[in-house]
């Protein structure tokens, strides 16, 4: 049966740049440690994908709306429909006194963030650095091994498969995080961990905001999604009390 226009899957995937058979991503750990890319704080594993969403790029999605269940493909994507092609306005010369302002010594491939915009130190020649605004796979054509999985129809752990894609909080433990589906209204329980957050307030709340829109985007009976964050009292420890600790009296009487 194909996969449908806002079906929830589990897909496993390797991405490749085309003319190298480099692998930038990868949902398979030894194929990432294989590679060179492996993240110590990624746990690789099936993604969970709405289908039509912003999660992917629009042809990947054409493609994967082609297969089904079960199905493993290989699929071609030219540099223009992919991450665009190199935009030579976003190459930039920046004067080396700009980073000596801010204390700091850029080298030749430093990763680097003006105004939230990634970039990547080129080359540096005198008193400037030429810096590349573009996307690192911009350019390029690439290619993706797709494994269709399964499909998800509990409508909780689709939530949580989006909570584990856009709220990105290390500390969230989604095994103890509640989904409650009540009626129309979505009621996401967090982990109380995830209340110790490492990131600003703003970006708390875009990461809320993207799980809610992905949530009204693909799933239509949810008109209302809620975050609630609950610390209880915890129950008080009772005190094991031996019999060697009890008081000589009290023995006696006994």
């Amino acid at each position: 049966m194909p996969i449908d226009e806002k079906d929830f899957i589990k897909l496993n995937y390797t991405g490749k740049v085309k003319s190298t058979g480099d692998v930038f991503d990868t949902t398979y750990e030894e194929v990432a440690d294989e590679a060179g890319i492996k993240n110590e704080n990624k746990d690789y594993k099936p993604m969970v994908l709405a289908v039509g969403s912003s999660q992917l790029i629009p042809k990947l999605h054409e493609e994967i709306k082609n297969l089904e269940v079960g199905d493993k493909a290989t699929v071609e994507i030219p540099a223009e429909d992919a991450f665009g092609k190199r935009d030579p306005s976003l190459i930039q010369l920046i004067p080396m006194k700009e980073f000596k302002k801010q204390g700091i010594k850029p080298f030749v491939g430093m990763p680097i963030s003006a105004q939230g915009t990634p970039g990547i130190v080129r080359t540096i020649d005198g008193g400037r650095v030429r810096v590349d605004f573009n996307h690192e796979l911009a350019g390029k054509d690439i290619e993706y091994e797709l494994e269709i999985v399964e499909t998800i129809e509990d409508d909780a752990e689709k939530i949580r498969g989006l909570l584990e894609v856009y709220y990105g909080n290390p500390n969230l433990d989604l095994e103890k995080t509640e989904i409650i589906i009540d009626g129309e209204v979505a009621k996401i329980i967090l982990d109380k961990l995830a209340g110790f957050e490492q990131r600003t307030v703003q970006e708390v709340t875009l990461s809320k905001f993207r799980v809610s829109r992905e949530i009204y985007e693909n799933m239509e009976e949810i008109k209302k999604v809620q975050f609630i964050d609950e610390f209880e009292e915890p129950e008080p420890e009772e005190e094991d009390v031996d019999a060697e600790e009890v008081p000589e009296k009290l023995a006696d009487d006994e």
